[in-house]
């Protein structure tokens, strides 16, 4: 799936991944490949995801999450 973080100010991230851990206003959860549509807000908290060059964190404020057609798109404060 293909995920894109992005700022107000830029594009923090855009590639393939297999996993993301994102950190939900009621909860953590995952998003995998196919995973079914959804939108969702972000509290304060770690982004995770994993790609080809292994796993990376993000430290993030908050923001909304887009997940649709294998897509993710991330939007942090």
């Amino acid at each position: 799936m293909v995920l894109r973080i992005v700022s107000p100010e830029k594009v923090l991230y855009k590639g393939e991944v297999q996993m993301v851990k994102l950190p939900g206003t009621v909860g953590q959860f995952t998003v995998l490949d196919h995973h079914a549509p959804l939108v969702s807000t972000l509290t304060a908290g770690k982004l995770v995801y994993r790609g080809a060059s292994g796993e990376k964190e993000i430290d993030i404020k908050g923001g909304v999450v887009e997940v649709r057609d294998n897509n993710v798109v991330v939007c942090i404060n």
